[in-house]
């Protein structure tokens, strides 16, 4: 009898053996209908997910990526947090999966990151409901309302920002950025006033993006922990929001929320509760975060290249000396902002090297061919923009910062094959018009009204995401 309880034994754990090595097996060697491109899926399940958020501390290429490049050429495929993923740095490929939207492919982020941002976010919508939605939000993003509205609101909040921060004895300026920013698109966004709500809400979205691109699990003490208790935590002042605003019929309409307050009252809404408080989540996100870190990684490289300061310096001067007397008062105006060529051409140079959007992820319909390759239909594809703009092929030198390169270049107002900080295709990003207002905006008012200095930090982190894990401090001086 004993002999034939360790037979058993001995049987099944073979058995188990043998199904780990061909699980394992087919996890390494899946199946498609054609020549998968080249690259490896690392570990079951794990995937090469710890290689993808290791922390590089560079302008450069991440170096998961890079040498993968260098191994497999402009397009591999890789596993991270459990998907099999394609993973293109080829200009043709880029432009050919943004084009083929709504058709070949469709938005996609890994679960990690639908948890993260909602099942009912606005990247996870297709077709009639993402052009629905973006057209309510270009109502309060769009250059109609930029020009009417956002662009005096932005330049009085530049204004008083800097002049703060130059009373103080430094300031830690990704924060402070952050803050000011976030102050002027919640406002807009909620009508949330930090010195009238009893809520700290930035601090909430703070704790969320400390792990927004860090490694899944799920753990009190760890990054991504913090970041879904933010989530939840921000969700519960925008759900108590709603309910309120529910609760008052004829209510006027006073800001971004409103409106969708009023979509979801007609009689047949196409808005769902789940899919407004969503989308006013990732506004509230995106409408500060992106930006901030441009503009403080931007400051720093013009401390670091005095040049392009002084030809920034100079067309600001300029635009000051053109007004009448008296007429600085008033802020800058529309003819002035579009009047910036060089100040555009520092903005798509810092947004460049910035790299903010480590990778644009897409899922393929159906198999697709390319190149001589195979993306089977179900897989994931991202878009790796870095791979692109830090491309020697495509910009000479490119880590270095030259504005000039943009000279005499057509103004980029969508996705192209060689730029895509701003997205690409359908999913070009609403809030460009404004983030470049920000930007040029608080440029303006730096340059012809303050000098400043480092006072310590500055450093880099990329996991992949652009981060300042020792802060970046800064004193201001007035000019005057």
């Amino acid at each position: 009898m004993e002999t034939l309880v360790c037979v058993a034994v001995w049987a099944v754990a073979m058995a188990m053996v043998v199904a780990s090595v061909m699980w394992a097996y087919r996890w390494s060697h899946p199946r498609a209908n054609g020549r998968l491109p080249p690259g490896s899926l690392g570990l079951p399940l794990l995937g090469e997910t710890l290689q993808f958020f290791a922390p590089n501390t560079t302008c450069d290429i991440s170096p998961f990526v890079k040498e993968r490049l260098n191994r497999y050429g402009s397009i591999f495929k890789t596993s991270v947090v459990g998907r099999p993923v394609v993973v293109t740095a080829d200009p043709e490929l880029n432009y050919y999966v943004f084009q083929q939207e709504g058709k070949l492919f469709e938005s996609w982020y890994p679960d990690t990151f639908t948890e993260i941002f909602g099942r009912d976010n606005v990247g996870s919508l297709h077709g009639f409901m993402y052009k629905y939605l973006k057209s309510l939000v270009l109502r309060l993003y769009g250059q109609e309302n930029l020009r009417a509205v956002l662009l005096d609101e932005t330049d009085r909040a530049c204004r008083a920002s800097l002049a703060s921060w130059a009373a103080q004895p430094s300031v830690e300026l990704k924060d402070s950025i952050s803050a000011m920013i976030f102050d002027l698109t919640a406002k807009k966004l909620i009508s949330y006033e930090p010195s009238k709500s009893s809520e700290n809400l930035r601090k909430n979205f703070v704790a969320f993006i400390r792990g927004l691109i860090s490694f899944p699990v799920d753990i009190p003490g760890t990054a991504y922990h913090e970041c879904m208790k933010g989530r939840r935590n921000a969700m519960k002042v925008l759900k108590k929001m709603m309910r309120e605003r529910m609760a008052e019929p004829g209510r006027q309409c006073e800001d971004f929320f409103d409106v969708l307050i009023e979509e979801l009252g007609r009689e047949k809404p196409v808005l769902t509760e789940a899919i407004a408080l969503d989308l006013m989540f990732v506004l509230l996100f995106a409408s500060f975060e992106t930006t901030s870190l441009a503009l403080t990684l931007g400051v720093r490289l013009l401390a670091e290249n005095p040049t392009v300061l002084d030809a920034l310096t100079e067309e600001h001067e300029a635009i000051v000396r053109g007004r009448r007397e008296g007429c600085d008062a008033a802020g800058l105006t529309w003819a002035e902002y579009k009047s910036m060529t060089f100040t555009s051409q520092v903005t798509l140079e810092m947004v460049r090297l910035a790299n903010i959007v480590p990778g644009i992820f897409r899922k393929a319909l159906q198999d697709i061919e390319f190149k001589g390759y195979t993306i089977p239909a179900g897989w994931g594809v991202m878009v790796c923009p870095p791979a692109v703009h830090l491309n020697p092929e495509i910009y000479e030198d490119p880590l270095a910062f030259n504005p000039w390169r943009w000279q005499d270049k057509v103004e980029i107002t969508g996705g192209t094959k060689h730029f895509m900080a701003f997205g690409g295709g359908l999913r070009f990003c609403v809030g460009t018009d404004l983030s470049k207002v920000l930007i040029a905006t608080f440029i303006h008012h730096l340059v012809t009204k303050y000098r400043w200095k480092t006072v310590k930090g500055g450093n880099i982190v990329r996991t992949p995401g652009l981060s300042f894990p020792d802060g970046f401090h800064v004193q201001f001086f007035p000019k005057n």
